[in-house]
């Protein structure tokens, strides 16, 4: 959440929070986190909602199939709004993917909504485990096909080729379009690379732009907030959001609970 906000006001959006679970971690992991009430989600976000309008939707960790449920209840409200899904998967206790069926239903009732869903490699094929054929090994392709023909729009599967120094995340469209960006390696551990990314998408495509605009936008600036990145604890190395505004920005920690 603190890292979303501080992408979306990089990007001169304002951002509308609703938490829907606490997580207990530092720089190096999460370690545990704790479901925040399902009714008490949903209402802070009508709440919100119909105080002022929006201009995008970014999904991040779900906690349960009932929060599942509920967000994608709102969400259908706001059909005309850009839908970003990055859930956060692989970053949770016990690689966020133990549950089943909080996998399935983000596949089942989130993915069909989504405009762009964020997924890397590896959570990819823990949500293709759902529909292969035991033993079936699929390709990046296929499984692909299999979100955009239930209705998302476009699949962003990150970490897709590395090749020397270089890196990619692809873009695939519902009609077989498929869009690849590269960049160059980063040595180091960072934490939210993936989150400042799908944050940035969010922010400009709340902006007016389209998905693949927004895609290389966002990767230039992650890119950019990578580069600068600190590390302020013991853990991984922390982007710098606002290196545009604060490229030497010094590594002053505060503490607000």
């Amino acid at each position: 959440m603190q890292a979303d906000v501080a992408t979306f006001a990089a990007h001169g959006c304002h951002a509308l929070s609703i938490t829907t679970a606490l997580l207990v971690s530092d720089s190096a992991r999460v370690e545990e986190w704790h479901e925040v009430d399902t009714g008490v989600m949903a209402d802070q976000a009508r709440q919100v909602l119909e105080d002022m309008p929006i201009a995008a939707v970014k999904i991040g960790a779900i906690a349960s199939i009932e929060q599942a449920a509920a967000i994608a209840e709102i969400v259908s409200d706001y059909a005309e709004v850009p839908l970003i899904v990055d859930p956060f998967l692989s970053a949770l206790p016990d690689s966020g993917m133990s549950d089943e069926d909080i996998v399935a239903s983000i596949r089942q009732i989130l993915a069909p909504q989504a405009t762009v869903l964020q997924l890397s490699q590896s959570e990819l094929g823990r949500m293709a485990e759902l529909w292969r054929e035991a033993g079936v090994e699929g390709s990046l392709e296929t499984d692909v096909a299999e979100l955009t023909a239930r209705g998302c729009q476009y699949v962003l599967v990150t970490g897709t080729s590395s090749e020397g120094h270089k890196r990619a995340n692809t873009l695939f469209d519902r009609d077989d379009g498929v869009t690849i960006i590269d960049w160059q390696h980063l040595p180091g551990h960072f934490v939210g690379a993936g989150t400042t990314l799908s944050g940035a998408i969010a922010a400009l495509m709340a902006r007016g732009m389209d998905a693949i605009e927004a895609l290389r936008a966002a990767q230039d600036y992650t890119y950019g907030a990578l580069l600068h990145a600190q590390r302020f604890g013991m853990g991984k190395l922390v982007p710098n959001r606002f290196y545009r505004i604060l490229p030497q920005a010094g590594s002053t920690k505060a503490s607000k609970t």
